[in-house]
């Protein structure tokens, strides 16, 4: 293991701890491993990172050996948002198939089977989970992400999760904080602006934050959103007014406060991302992460001077700089002192996330419908996906129907044409139209129009927000586009 090298000075060394990085492959670079021994105390994973469990553990351990204590970071949420299997799709419903369900017993046993493979992998810091009450049913980031609309209900099963993640000696950081869930614009491109009192905040938005804190999540994620209840000048990620009178004061916070993506739109498109890392560590946040799509070590360099500039020039106090360098360290401390330990650990639950996934699927059926025993066409109206699911991941229900149904065919349709293009493709087959958010995307309503005017007995799979009535022979609202979601949805197509 390389100790901190000797040449490196406090500030710098405190600058580089404060920064959560991403880089390229499957293996780490040279700089990254020379940064570790400068300094840098954490490094972000995300699916390009990522080809099997036995990589990413063999990756951990690379890193470890250059520094033993440092946190590795992920973007595991499950459901829609995965990077351990990001080419396969989750073996985990994500928060809206469990709220629906509403068995928090069973969401922390979710929780805790996640956490136990990504410790297994040497992950030990997940950026999870989303406690955002998704009030705006148009918000086109959160979603699926989250638990759901009722504040209550996102409180006890945010609660639930830390609770079993943290079980596994995997730290949870939650997300979005002050509460991304009444939003209509998605931060990666621009300032999402939430225009309710100070009072409904704190009555829906910061519930589940508070109940994630009563349950010990060692750190909170701030959200890129404009506030003018809380602050009307700048977003949560750089205002003191949020981070620290609001979080570390009036809900009594001590953990650790990681920033949203800093390469993000909302900051990187308005102060920059040099400005805005050493304004949010002004403000009260500890960590800086980047490397959703900056992720080499000139970004590293860039964010690292500008830090130890901002101090030098006293627009950040060195004293603020240490004490978010110290609240890093105290985490590192913590995953040391709660790495699993193989003979005190509970036995896997591998088929907990399926069970789960069957658990919330909903399904709604008029008379006289029977199972689909012939291979069907499976039409997919794909939207564009939102960049924290990203488009690697596979989703739907084809591949699970195949299995069951050999012969089962495929297509992708989108746009104004995508209903009469899947009756085309389809031919005489019985059509599955698998749909993601129908709600929000006219396209996609008029595609289903098209569609079930043509074939009355089309089985429509929902594998989003399923806020859209129910139609077709056979509705199936998944709340989630994880893989083992589509495998629950096939099942009942197919009566298996």
């Amino acid at each position: 293991m390389t100790t901190i090298a000797s040449g490196t000075d406090t500030l710098t060394q405190n600058a580089l701890t404060v920064l959560q990085p991403g880089f390229s492959g499957t293996t780490a670079p040279d700089w990254l491993l020379r940064r570790l021994g400068e300094g840098l105390a954490s490094v972000a994973l995300f699916g390009r990172n990522v080809s099997t469990p036995e990589q990413v553990a063999a990756l951990t351990a690379q890193l470890r050996a250059e520094r033993e204590d440092v946190l590795v970071a992920i973007d595991e949420e499950g459901g829609d948002v995965t990077r351990l299997e990001v080419r396969t799709g989750s073996s985990f419903p994500g928060n809206h198939a469990l709220g629906a369900v509403d068995d928090v017993g069973l969401t922390r046993a979710v929780a805790a089977e996640l956490g136990r493979r990504l410790a297994d992998c040497g992950v030990n810091f997940n950026w999870a989970p989303s406690a955002d009450v998704n009030s705006n049913p148009d918000n086109p980031v959160i979603g699926v992400r989250s638990f759901g609309a009722s504040t209550d209900l996102v409180a006890r099963h945010t609660a639930a999760y830390v609770t079993g993640m943290q079980s596994a000696g995997v730290a949870t950081c939650t997300k979005h904080f002050p509460g991304h869930g009444d939003t209509g614009i998605d931060s990666h491109h621009a300032v999402p602006r939430i225009d309710v009192d100070a009072s409904v905040l704190a009555e829906r938005d910061l519930v589940p934050f508070r109940a994630a804190i009563a349950a010990g999540s060692r750190a909170v994620m701030s959200a890129h959103i404009l506030a003018p209840a809380l602050d009307p000048d700048r977003p949560a990620t750089l205002s003191r007014r949020i981070l620290t009178d609001l979080l570390r004061g009036e809900l009594g916070y001590e953990g650790l406060i990681v920033t949203d993506g800093i390469e993000m739109r909302a900051i990187s498109g308005t102060y920059g991302i040099e400005r805005g890392s050493a304004l949010a560590i002004a403000a009260g946040a500890d960590a800086i992460c980047v490397g959703g799509g900056l992720c080499d070590e000139d970004t590293v360099r860039r964010l690292s001077d500008a830090l130890v500039d901002a101090v030098r020039s006293g627009e950040l106090p060195e004293e603020r700089l240490a004490d978010a360098a110290d609240r890093v360290r105290a985490l590192s401390r913590w995953t040391a002192a709660n790495r699993p330990d193989a003979r005190t650990a509970g036995a896997p639950d591998e088929e907990v996330g399926l069970r789960a996934a069957r658990r919330a699927l909903r399904v709604t059926a008029t008379e006289g419908f029977g199972p689909v025993t012939e291979p069907p066409f499976v039409a997919a109206f794909t939207p564009v996906a939102n960049i924290a699911v990203g488009d690697e991941t596979p989703w739907g229900v084809a591949a699970e129907l195949r299995r069951l149904l050999p012969g089962t065919e495929t297509g992708s349709f989108t746009g104004p044409d995508a209903g009469q293009g899947a009756l085309a493709a389809a031919g005489t087959r019985r059509i599955v139209a698998v749909v993601r958010d129908e709600h929000r995307h006219p396209w996609m309503a008029a595609a289903l129009d098209t569609l079930l005017a043509a074939r009355p007995d089309t089985v429509v799979v929902e594998m989003g927000v399923p806020r859209a009535e129910p139609r077709g022979s056979f509705h199936l609202a998944t709340y989630g586009a994880a893989r083992v979601c589509g495998r629950a949805a096939a099942e009942a197509v197919a009566g298996a």
